[in-house]
């Protein structure tokens, strides 16, 4: 339990960088408003939609996640979604990626809740990225106005590059290479 606790980053340095981040934005929009003049209306209109859209659905994401976090026990997120779930984790990942409508900002928290009951890099990786190309709405209007090829083929390639991608995060993120690197290094 120690562990954990370490771990968590300290609310007051969440706060500094939220408000560093918050300052980055308003500078570079600024700077941007002070050089296209002509487009910074068009700029503050789709801001404020984003920022519209979030602060809408963002709040219902947050209890959800609140509440799954609660129901769902670690045991079964390590089981099914773990370093050893193999090709079911795999393949759940895909589905609970493909299945959602929402925008791809409501998956980040998912991630990771999952990531800190256990899944495994790779899984949400593939997770995510299923959720921001694999939709199983996108791939039905793909279908109607690309053709099937089209669709089938875009499909198979971007879940190959999906799955390449989770791979190599996870080898690149792995706890036991980074220990060794660690080690050899002797920090």
């Amino acid at each position: 339990m120690k562990k954990q606790q370490q771990n968590k980053p300290d609310p007051k340095n969440k706060f500094k960088k939220l408000l560093i981040i918050f300052a980055a934005i308003i500078i570079v929009f600024s700077l941007l408003t002070i050089l296209y003049p002509e487009k910074s209306a068009t700029g503050r209109e789709i801001s404020f939609n984003y920022l519209k859209e979030i602060v809408l659905i963002f709040p219902a994401v947050l209890v959800l996640m609140g509440l799954a976090d609660v129901w769902i026990p670690q045991e079964k997120v390590e089981k099914y979604l773990g370093n050893n779930s193999g090709i079911k984790g795999l393949l759940l990942s895909i589905f609970m990626g493909a299945l959602p409508t929402g925008p791809v900002f409501i998956a980040f928290p998912l991630a990771s809740g999952l990531l800190d009951k256990g899944a495994s890099i790779m899984n949400v990786i593939v997770l995510l990225g299923a959720w921001g190309s694999l939709k199983i709405t996108q791939i039905g209007v793909e279908i109607h106005f690309l053709g099937i090829e089209f669709a089938f083929y875009r499909v198979i390639l971007t879940l190959a590059g999906i799955i390449a991608i989770g791979f190599l995060t996870s080898l690149l993120t792995n706890p036991k290479s980074q220990q060794k690197n660690k080690t050899s290094t002797g920090s």
